[in-house]
């Protein structure tokens, strides 16, 4: 049993022990044995990486990716001979690296581990998703941040963390974890930088958190820290990103919005070649017409915006739930294996399916959600009662081709498992 009382943390958790014991959510603290091994583990972690080496020597391009380094040298030419090398023995992962990198100690980074480990997406999509319930929304989505090795300090060095995150440990062995506000980081170093190198000096007025196999570490943004072991361990961390929203207007709304009324066809008046200038006349009469296009486009878009933001809005929103918290990905090892395996499966009535965990399926107005993926959809076929019965479990599909085709479609997503035939059930 968990100190949450059960897993995943019930809303108690998020609505009053989160809060009081972290100041608001300002302060980071140690909740112990959070995780259950049921839900993720050291063994779990290790397999992701050996996904990320099986789509490596197939060739095959993914989002998730390894990083090595030895002591706090990043070593990106040692990445390919990692991921090429023959597998681990059982049990000797930890020679194996040492091996591969010719050092005695090593740390090893995996991002976007969501990506390439259903169980662990699925396990710690458990934790994600009662966050969301209890917490909120992080409006960029969640990920998974492996930290694997037997390193004397993050490779990072001690570094300010931009967003709230958990880190959650697998051990075997045990992290010690430092943390300094920014304020008293500052103070100390005289600087907002990382650093690097021989940093003892700064761990004693740090505060110290010793992470054991299931704990979970609360790590409000903006706080500076490090971790530090002696023996080999496995942690991974589930950064939650919201993104400052002048950075998403800047990245994702403004620049639909400008290519929408800027957009210059040929036949269009906006798109009439400008005349020549005068050259006597100097830059200024150019200088008016580009402002007067310039304001109008601008007039217009302060207009326009609040519709345009909704749009997205409306788009991220259900993205981030139905992929279950986690953030969207282009190349999804794990989603591209489980979408292959359900187009080649036969599909008829009485056959089970249900969505995946910790996926959602989400239907508002014509169009469907999951896993992250958008499709069209009927609202007349994918109606709420089906919608509903997907989500909570197993259904039989119904003897309707329009409802087959529409799971078809969905099943592309990688966000449907097939539960049995219609054999296996008769």
């Amino acid at each position: 049993m968990s100190s949450t009382g059960q897993w995943p943390p019930p809303s108690e958790f998020w609505t009053s022990t989160l809060p009081e014991k972290t100041a608001g959510m300002t302060r980071p603290y140690l909740f112990k044995n959070v995780v259950p091994a049921s839900a993720a583990n050291a063994a779990a972690v290790l397999e992701g990486f050996a996904a990320i080496r099986r789509a490596s020597r197939a060739g095959v391009e993914i989002t998730a990716n390894a990083r090595v380094y030895v002591g706090e040298e990043h070593r990106p030419d040692l990445v390919d001979a990692v991921l090429a090398a023959d597998a681990w023995p059982q049990a000797g992962f930890v020679a194996w690296m040492q091996e591969q990198v010719g050092a005695e100690r090593f740390s090893l980074v995996l991002n976007t581990l969501e990506s390439v480990s259903e169980p662990l997406a699925a396990g710690l999509g458990e934790f994600v998703g009662a966050l969301i319930e209890g917490w909120g929304v992080p409006a960029g989505g969640a990920e998974l941040v492996a930290f694997v090795g037997n390193y004397s300090g993050t490779a990072f060095g001690v570094h300010e963390g931009y967003e709230n995150a958990f880190l959650t440990h697998y051990g075997p062995g045990t992290k010690d974890f430092y943390c300094w506000s920014a304020e008293e980081y500052r103070k100390l170093t005289g600087s907002s930088d990382p650093l690097y190198g021989d940093y003892t000096w700064l761990l004693e007025p740090g505060e110290h958190f010793a992470l054991e196999p299931g704990d979970a570490l609360f790590l409000p943004e903006r706080v500076f820290h490090v971790g530090r072991q002696s023996e080999f361990s496995v942690s991974v961390a589930i950064p939650l990103y919201t993104f400052p929203d002048a950075a998403v207007a800047r990245a994702w709304i403004a620049p639909d919005l400008v290519d929408t009324l800027l957009a210059s066809e040929p036949d269009t008046a906006a798109g009439r070649p400008s005349p020549m200038q005068p050259l006597a006349a100097g830059p200024d009469a150019l200088a008016r017409c580009l402002g007067e296009a310039t304001a109008a486009a601008f007039t217009a878009a302060a207009d326009q915006a609040p519709a345009a933001a909704a749009q997205h809005a409306h788009q991220r929103w259900y993205t981030v739930l139905s992929n279950g918290g986690w953030q969207q990905t282009e190349r999804d090892l794990a989603r591209d294996e489980v979408a292959a395996a359900f187009a080649s499966a036969a599909l008829a009535p009485g056959t089970n399916v249900a969505v995946r965990a910790p996926y959602r399926l989400i239907v508002t107005g014509q169009q469907a959600f999951l896993r992250g993926c958008e499709a069209p959809a009927d609202p007349a076929v994918l109606t709420p009662d089906l919608v509903e019965r997907l989500n909570n479990g197993p259904t039989p599909l119904p003897d309707d081709q329009q409802v087959i085709a529409a799971i078809r479609t969905l099943g592309a997503t990688g966000g449907l498992t097939l539960t049995t035939t219609p054999e296996e059930t008769t």
